[in-house]
């Protein structure tokens, strides 16, 4: 609660007692409570992890034993020579492996026993559903990656991705995986001087956005925002638009083209390029709050391995589970404990676009509810 001081400046504090607790000590005391909530004896049987300390110590004992075991649990083309050689930051995982990520969250579940398992569960603010299977989701992510190749996009071309909390969204990230190129997502709340120092450093040949994107009942213009990002910016060749208004936005035929005629019509499948481990998957850009954003570079095999151990680990996924991580892809969270990291496991996850007190602020636990 807010407190006054002799001066009469307001600040933030607990109310001082009778015994003369002052706020600062106060504040100290609620930065260092303890508080722990233990897990109930039935979840504890149902853990994976029995004992932690037993998993930390034998990470730690034994480290390339513990991660070669883990990445055996995993689809590769060619196994690798060495779980990693080198010492952070510049370690190098799995070296002489090769595989593609898109193979490990897709198809290995399309192709055997999840086929029909929900793979992605899309709520729109507005309480629209949209519900794609493993085979479907990996259907949508060929169309788009044959659009792709069709525009001339190969392994190592970068392509940014300016674009809400969508199926489409999710699934042009996993097409340019598909097709080893490099996707870099920006986050569609970022202006058009943000998004366009992003894709000149990255030098992205191809943009794909969308019309418009929904949040708390209004529209944002983000295909307004990626024109005035690529003016003049030669370097981009084409712009892909999902298109959601109707009636359709009208676009420049030189360089625009709909998503859907683009990919609707193209094949259901699509190779997956070979890759090697330590070939780059994706560039994500830092916000740029201490400075010039900075590109970070991530991997198909390592980040692969990791990021799916530990979305299976943190959040303890079961095969039944409906996974819900309130992130957005333009982040790395969404990368990782969104997108790929569950999807590698096999796991139904729930996206929604919009904001989470809209329409109104219980509809997070409506939506819980109704889908957990």
């Amino acid at each position: 609660m807010a407190s006054q001081s002799e001066s009469g400046q307001q600040g933030i504090g607990v109310a001082n007692d009778a015994a003369g607790a002052t706020p600062s000590s106060d504040f100290q005391r609620l930065l260092t409570t303890e508080v722990r909530f233990p897990p109930s004896p039935e979840a504890l049987v149902a853990a994976d992890v029995k004992d932690y300390q037993v998993l930390y110590d034998e990470a730690k004992s034994n480290p390339e034993a513990f991660w070669d075991k883990i990445a055996r649990e995993f689809t590769w083309i060619k196994p690798w020579n060495s779980v990693f050689e080198g010492q952070a930051p510049g370690a190098r995982w799995f070296v002489g492996g090769q595989l593609n990520i898109t193979s490990n969250c897709l198809d290995r579940h399309a192709h055997g026993s999840r086929a029909h398992k929900t793979a992605l569960l899309w709520v729109g603010e507005d309480g629209e559903e949209r519900i794609y299977s493993f085979s479907e989701l990996l259907a949508l992510t060929c169309q788009i990656a044959n659009g792709l190749k069709s525009l001339g996009v190969k392994k190592g071309d970068r392509v940014c991705i300016y674009m809400p909390l969508t199926p489409e969204g999710i699934a042009t990230m996993l097409a340019c995986a598909r097709l080893g190129a490099i996707h870099s997502v920006v986050y569609a709340g970022l202006g058009s001087g943000a998004l366009r120092a992003r894709i000149e450093d990255a030098q992205a040949r191809i943009v794909v956005t969308t019309d418009v994107g929904y949040r708390r009942g209004k529209t944002t213009p983000l295909k307004t925002i990626v024109d005035e990002a690529v003016k003049g910016l030669d370097i981009v060749e084409k712009v892909v638009v999902h298109r959601r208004e109707r009636p359709a936005i009208s676009l420049d035929a030189s360089r625009e083209v709909d998503l859907y005629d683009l990919c609707g019509n193209q094949p259901t499948t699509c190779s997956a390029e070979v890759m090697e481990s330590e070939d780059p998957l994706f560039m994500l850009y830092t916000s740029g709050s201490t400075g010039a954003p900075k590109g970070c570079v991530y991997v198909h095999g390592g980040y692969m391995v990791g990021t799916a151990y530990y979305s299976k680990l943190a959040f303890d996924i079961k095969e039944d589970d409906v996974y819900w991580c309130m992130s957005d892809i333009g982040w790395i969270v969404g990368h990782s404990t969104m997108v790929y990291g569950p999807l590698a496991n096999g796991t139904t996850i729930l996206v929604r676009e919009g904001s989470p007190d809209t329409p109104n602020p219980g509809v997070a636990w409506e939506i819980v509810e109704k889908y957990g």
